[in-house]
């Protein structure tokens, strides 16, 4: 298309620079991870696989399956409700959420959450209120549940729903403060793994989640949790933001999350939830990507955070127990 001679060149030097400059929010790249392209090289076992503890054996393609997802420890739970365990017109809730509830860092926590919260978020997720921010569509994480949710049954997802809020959570993951971290790497679940080859790399204003032990938790095993490496003096400065606002930049956060940010009501924990997911939500309600009834009462609270402050808040609120 031929652009008008009139148009001024400053304007069009200006356009220039727009097109080129990076968008809001793709430094939160860690936190949206997609696969890599060219993951490291590495022949698949094909032998049955065990855990500590459990007389179960799996194959890492049985491991991988998201209709079928392994239950390591069934005597640890009441029946499963069918569509954490098998998946029908979408995958097996526990093949992301665990069957502990517990779930990993591209996933969601879900063990002990509200039953009327979980209700409310599935909802969200089916018209569409709760999406992807445009800038990391590519992670796919509304946009999976989005198709989950218009699936479901409703009398199934409830059974799930109900069955989820009955668990009861645990210590998932080990908060540190680090300058560099392992070097790492996404494979096709979106999991961030250590690289086999080794080497470190600076944390810098990230949040970088790794296995405690890699094996266990590619095979979904439900007692192996995660090291959240978190940028140094980033739990104090959470600390300051989530207990008094850090100086009117938001308000405490205890006041809807309850005492030990262990909920209140229908609104939900925020002690020991994953950090990174915590940032993506912090985000998604600045951003307008998280359009529910809850972004109406989050906006006023995030509207003046940097991603420094997500950063630290996500941080604090890991390191508390839940």
């Amino acid at each position: 298309m031929r652009i008008r001679a009139w148009l001024p060149l400053t304007l069009l030097f200006a356009g220039a620079l727009s097109a080129q400059a990076p968008q809001a929010g793709q430094s939160l790249t860690w936190a949206y991870p997609v696969p890599d392209a060219t993951p490291p090289a590495g022949a698949a076992d094909p032998a049955a696989k065990g855990i500590p503890g459990s007389s179960r054996s799996y194959t890492q393609a049985q491991i991988d399956d998201q209709y079928n997802p392994p239950d390591w420890f069934p005597d640890e739970h009441s029946p499963l409700p069918n569509v954490v365990q098998k998946g029908v017109q979408a995958q097996a809730c526990g093949s992301c959420h665990l069957m502990s509830g517990m779930g990993h860092p591209e996933s969601a926590t879900l063990a002990g959450l509200p039953v009327a919260y979980m209700l409310r978020q599935m909802e969200d997720f089916k018209k569409g209120l709760r999406k992807d921010p445009k800038v990391h569509e590519q992670s796919l994480r509304a946009a999976r549940m989005n198709i989950i949710s218009a699936g479901l049954p409703e009398e199934d997802m409830r059974r799930a729903i109900e069955w989820f809020a009955a668990l009861k959570p645990i210590v998932w993951y080990k908060v540190e403060e680090a300058q560099t971290v392992p070097k790492s790497w996404i494979n096709g679940g979106r999991m961030r793994l250590p690289l086999p080859a080794g080497g470190t790399e600076p944390l810098g204003n990230r949040i970088i989640t790794l296995p405690q032990d890699a094996k266990r938790v590619e095979s979904r095993d439900p007692h192996s949790g995660f090291i959240a490496y978190v940028p140094p003096g980033s739990i104090k400065k959470g600390e300051a933001l989530v207990n008094n606002g850090g100086a009117g930049k938001t308000i405490a956060c205890a006041i809807c999350h309850g005492e030990g940010l262990k909920g209140l009501g229908d609104v939900p924990r925020l002690a020991g939830i994953h950090p990174i997911y915590v940032v993506r939500q912090l985000y998604d309600f600045q951003v307008g990507a998280n359009t529910s009834t809850a972004s109406a009462q989050m906006k006023k609270v995030v509207e003046k955070l940097s991603e420094d402050d997500m950063v630290a808040i996500a941080a604090y609120t890991a390191s508390l127990n839940p």
